[in-house]
This record gives C-alpha cells, structure tokens and sequence, in this order.
C-alpha cells in the first residue's frame, strides 16, 4: 500500500478566474478537492511545494493526506494544468478517497530479473509495451507499482497480464483480453543483400587487362 504525502493547504474564499488569479499573485496555486459524496472544497496551495511534487514524478499516483487548517483528507491527484509558457502550475484536481471505494489508477510496472535473465545475456532486447497499467484499485490500498519478472523469459517470449502477480483487491480494467506487457526480441541479424554478393562477381571481369591494340 502506498504511503501519503503530508501536503498542508488553505481554503480558498471565493471561486471562478478571479479568485483563481488572486492565489497565483500571492504565490499560490489554486485546487479542488471534490468526489467522496461530499461538495467540492476549494483549496489554496504553496507554489513551490506544489511545483516540486509534480516534476519530481508520480504525481497523479501519489497519495496524499491534505491538512486544510486542521481537517484532514486523503486524497489522490487527478489532473493538473500547466502554464502553456512557463510551464508553472496553474491548478490542480485532487479525488477524495473514501475507505471501501476504488477507483481506475495508472500503475507503474517495475520489470526485475534482466540481469539474470539468459535470453538477455545472449543478445535479446526486452521490449517494453506498458510503462504503466490501468488497474481497478480499492482507494485504501493503491499500489505504488506491480512488478514484472523476466528472468524466466525465452528469445521471442512475451509477457502478459496474466503472469504478473497483483495486489489483493487490484484487477485490470481491461477484461476482454490478456493484453502484452511485454515482449523478448531476439537479436537482429544483418543479411547480405543479393546486390553485395553479386558486386565481387560483376568486378570479376572488370579486373582483366584488357589485351594490348597492335
């Protein structure tokens, strides 16, 4: 289970651009938490706390426990936006995670077992086709990552859903099919084309001198 990030807020009086603009020219950004049956609650955040969270990585997979002047709410990101120029944060959308809800969540997939893996060591590439997973996660147990063991991986294997162990209450969010995560490329071998073969023996002839004129 993925443990939350201390994050402190304030609530925010008034809504709408103007209100908005205002927290951005006191060194603010802007934010909502909504969901949870509860209304939605405008929030004011540290602009440089903020702006270090979302470049540090993982931040819509993040969780973090808010203290908004004392109350405190666990809550997941959802979205943010950027400045088009700056890129500096400009709002952010933050899930309230109730205990025996879940909710869709993109989740890092960590591969182990290359460095052991025999394929690899005989010149295979491990191909990877999902970074990440969609699962169905319950709200109060949100993996940080699923992992991925390719040790046991042939030349040419590939690696699906089905093989990866997930955490209790976890479940993909596409059902219809046991989708690729992964595959073992063999190594790519370089062919002689028939134009090279061929060019010695065009050159053959060319090499001959050419009889003396009387």
């Amino acid at each position: 289970m993925a443990q939350a990030k201390q994050l402190a807020a304030t609530v925010r009086s008034g809504t709408g651009k103007g209100a908005a603009r205002s927290a951005r020219r006191e060194g603010r950004v802007p934010a909502v938490i909504y969901g949870g049956g509860e209304p939605p609650l405008a929030i004011n955040l540290d602009y440089k706390t903020t702006n270090q969270l979302i470049y540090a990585g993982h931040f819509l997979t993040t969780i973090f426990e808010i203290d908004v002047e004392g109350n405190k709410v666990r809550v997941l990101p959802r979205d943010y936006q950027l400045d088009v120029v700056k890129d500096t944060p400009l709002h952010v959308d933050f899930l309230r995670l109730k205990s025996g809800s879940s909710l869709r969540v993109d989740v890092p997939v960590h591969f182990v077992g290359q460095e052991t893996s025999a394929a690899i060591k005989a010149g295979g590439t491990l191909n990877i086709v999902r970074h990440t997973v969609e699962l169905r996660v319950p709200a109060d147990n949100i993996p940080e990552a699923i992992t991925a063991d390719v040790s046991k991986m042939g030349m040419g294997d590939s690696l699906h859903i089905s093989a990866i162990a997930l955490p209790e209450g976890c479940r993909p969010v596409i059902t219809n099919r046991d989708f690729t995560v992964a595959t073992l490329v063999p190594p790519k071998t370089v062919e002689e084309t028939p134009a090279a073969a061929a060019a010695p023996a065009a050159a053959a002839p060319a090499a001959k001198a050419a009889p003396a004129k009387k």
